[in-house]
């Protein structure tokens, strides 16, 4: 039997340090949202693959549906030998997707690649090169994606320089300190000082920021740049790689506030743990792209969007999005009594949307962030078997993003952990 401690040693050797890992556990099996490594051991998944696993690991209907296209065929490239699933699954995404009349969806293998070629499109729809993003924003590591990332580290440290035309805005909430007005006079200025708004393609905003903390865009914020963009004819991209397909009690978090993007890069959840991502927007924006301009050797792949038909079937089934909403409340109220007690490690109450919840691990004496409690609690967490992620500005968020399909039960034994981890930092 082969051991976590020989592994990561072997791990070492064979894969660059630039790559991380958040733990030294090697996964042997999984079950919906509980996994057992190589030594036997069994841990509460409250990350769910950094989001990717909404309908849990190996959903029964998830693998049978890959089973089915596994027999059948599993590559052709979708740009030479077209096939039923990939339409099949664009069809179903044009039906969900919040955009105004007619929609389209082309397919990729990661969530850089969607933003990326979200990007793409915008600039090819609107004969404009300039891209507007905001701070704290994460949408990947291609560089691309990585220039409209709003974090410098470990992201952009040294790789620059950055692809030209990208700028940024402040995001309007505790880290920035700046109200939804603040930010889109900010957004004004940016117009003023650095890039004519007739000269921006797209503005990409995230409806929950994800690695930058759990922090959720007003629904005036959204509201506002769709205003923005209507007055300039800028495109708006919604990124809901972490926060689609019922993380957050809705198909599509941008849905809560009833803004309607131009354009939605998807990923992560989509999948149900096969590598899948993909364009979603409206017809008129597609479609402007010549034939040959688009398009991915693996992108779509057959296995991923049986997998995705699956998922969406699930979702509908076994009605996630209200799953996500229960959740997301039983987290939150023992969160919250947590936050409350003088015995336990100093956080902050719970915040996010839905299922998507995080609290911040705070100093004790001037209640800043402690980012280094925060990665301690999460060493404690996973040694005592509950695996939780960090992220926030100074890596001091905690958050939660467990399988929507997860037992309230199970759950709650992941919370008992939790409190039994956060009460050895008190």
């Amino acid at each position: 039997m082969s051991l976590n401690a020989d592994l990561q040693s072997r791990r070492i050797a064979a894969v660059p340090r630039g790559v991380a890992n958040a733990t030294a556990v090697f996964a042997a099996r999984a079950a919906n949202a509980e996994i057992w490594d190589v030594e036997g051991r069994r841990f509460i998944d409250f990350a769910a693959g950094i989001a990717v696993l909404n309908v849990g690991h190996r959903h029964p209907k998830v693998m049978a549906a890959v089973q089915a296209q596994l027999e059948a065929f599993t590559h052709t490239a979708f740009q030479v030998l077209p096939y039923e699933p990939y339409v099949a699954l664009a069809e179903r995404l044009n039906a969900l997707a919040p955009v105004e009349g007619e929609a389209q969806t082309i397919f990729f293998t990661t969530g850089g690649e969607a933003v990326e070629n979200a990007v793409k499109i915008a600039r090819r729809a609107t004969s404009r090169s300039a891209v507007i993003a905001f701070s704290g924003a994460f949408h990947g590591r291609s560089l691309l994606a990585m220039a409209l990332t709003g974090k410098t580290a470990p992201y952009k440290t040294g790789f620059g320089p950055m692809p030209p035309e990208v700028y940024h805005a402040p995001f309007p909430g505790p880290v920035s300190g700046l109200s939804v007005e603040d930010s889109l006079k900010a957004l004004d200025r940016l117009f003023y000082a650095d890039v004519e708004p007739a000269r921006v393609a797209a503005i990409i905003v995230e409806p929950v920021q994800g690695e930058g903390g759990f922090h959720v865009a007003p629904p005036a914020f959204l509201r506002g740049l769709r205003q923005v963009c209507d007055a300039h004819g800028i495109l708006l991209v919604a990124d809901e790689i972490q926060t689609g397909f019922s993380r957050t009690g809705r198909t599509f978090a941008v849905e809560h506030s009833g803004v309607k993007p131009d354009l939605l890069t998807v990923a992560k959840a989509l999948g149900g743990g096969f590598p899948l991502a993909g364009v979603i927007g409206r017809k008129a924006v597609m479609d402007a792209v010549d034939p040959g301009g688009l398009g991915t050797t693996y992108g779509g792949s057959p296995l991923a969007c049986a997998a995705a038909l699956a998922v969406l079937d699930i979702a509908e089934e076994e009605r996630l999005n209200d799953k996500a909403v229960a959740q997301g409340r039983q987290l939150s109220r023992r969160i919250d009594a947590f936050a409350a007690r003088n015995d336990l490690a100093p956080i902050s109450p719970a915040r996010g949307l839905g299922a998507m919840i995080a609290f911040d691990v705070l100093d004790g004496l001037g209640g800043g962030p402690d980012g280094a409690r925060a990665k301690r609690i999460a060493a404690r967490a996973l040694a005592l078997g509950l695996v939780i992620l960090t992220c926030g500005s100074h890596g001091q968020t905690v958050r939660i993003l467990a399988p929507l399909t997860a037992a309230p039960a199970l759950i709650d034994e992941g919370l008992d952990l939790l409190e039994l981890a956060l009460a050895g930092e008190a």
